[in-house]
């Protein structure tokens, strides 16, 4: 906490500095002091379209973490799900997602459902991808020892593949936190009425520049926000694992320790 409260005023310290060598015209970059200002002026603005910002990118990840697990389930579960979709969706990224927004916008209208789209958009190839590793990455010699007693293909992948990919598909997750505004502020920008990447927009075409560093620090403060707390989440949730590292590391220290 302290660490950031000081690295947060460094930033700013050099921001003033910056301020008073160069003297930038306001209009095109502003003082701390100034957005500031433009922050609690606009605040109520602010906060209402933070809310629908918020709205998009909570469910845009909700819904891309839950597409890209399950996409993940479908092609470790089926070989000729694996051998057919899997090129898919490596090919569909080689499709910019922000070249879809126009055409999200165009087909779902100028509301939350095109920016939700996005979001999930963006999300779900990283979430896949890493629940697809962590699925596929599963330790052989359990894997062996299940088959070698029978154990139906159910069974291997809820007792041993979903427990082992389970830190593969928390790191995927975090990466989805992370990305998740993005979705939602590009597809602000394409077209939109409200939300935070509208009032950037509106407010870069008035010159607003210090309303526009003022909305832009306010979703930063969100995303951080949500990242922070996805990471407390799945930490809490997988605080097994670091236990299980620990007697790990603990047993091969004994058996490295020469007898006397």
């Amino acid at each position: 906490m302290i660490r950031s409260i000081i690295t947060t005023l460094g930033i700013l310290l050099a921001w003033h500095v910056v301020i008073l060598v160069l003297a930038p015209p306001r209009f095109i970059f502003p003082g701390p002091w100034d957005v500031m200002v433009a922050f609690v002026d606009n605040f109520s603005l602010l906060i209402e379209n933070l809310a629908i910002t918020s709205v998009e990118i909570v469910v845009g990840l909700f819904i891309g973490c839950v597409l890209g697990m399950l996409s993940a389930l479908l092609l470790i579960s089926f070989d000729g799900a694996r051998r057919w979709l899997l090129p898919v969706l490596v090919v569909s990224q080689a499709i910019p997602v922000f070249a879809l927004a126009p055409l999200l916008t165009l087909w779902f209208g100028y509301g939350i459902a095109p920016k939700i789209i996005m979001a999930s958009l963006i999300i779900f190839f990283p979430v896949s991808a890493a629940c697809h590793d962590g699925l596929r990455y599963a330790p052989t010699s359990r894997l062996d020892l299940a088959r070698t007693m029978g154990a139906s293909n159910w069974a291997i992948l809820r007792h041993i593949r979903l427990p082992s990919a389970l830190p593969a598909i928390a790191s995927g997750v975090r990466v989805a936190a992370a990305v998740a505004p993005i979705g939602a502020v590009v597809g602000e920008w394409v077209g939109s009425s409200k939300g935070l990447g509208y009032i950037m927009l509106h407010a870069n075409a008035r010159m607003q520049t210090d309303l526009m560093f003022a909305a832009l620090f306010l979703l930063c403060l969100a995303s951080v926000a949500l990242y922070f707390s996805v990471n407390r989440l799945l930490d809490n949730l997988l605080s097994w694992q670091a236990d299980t590292t620990r007697h790990n590391q603990f047993q091969y220290s004994q058996q490295g320790t020469p007898r006397q």
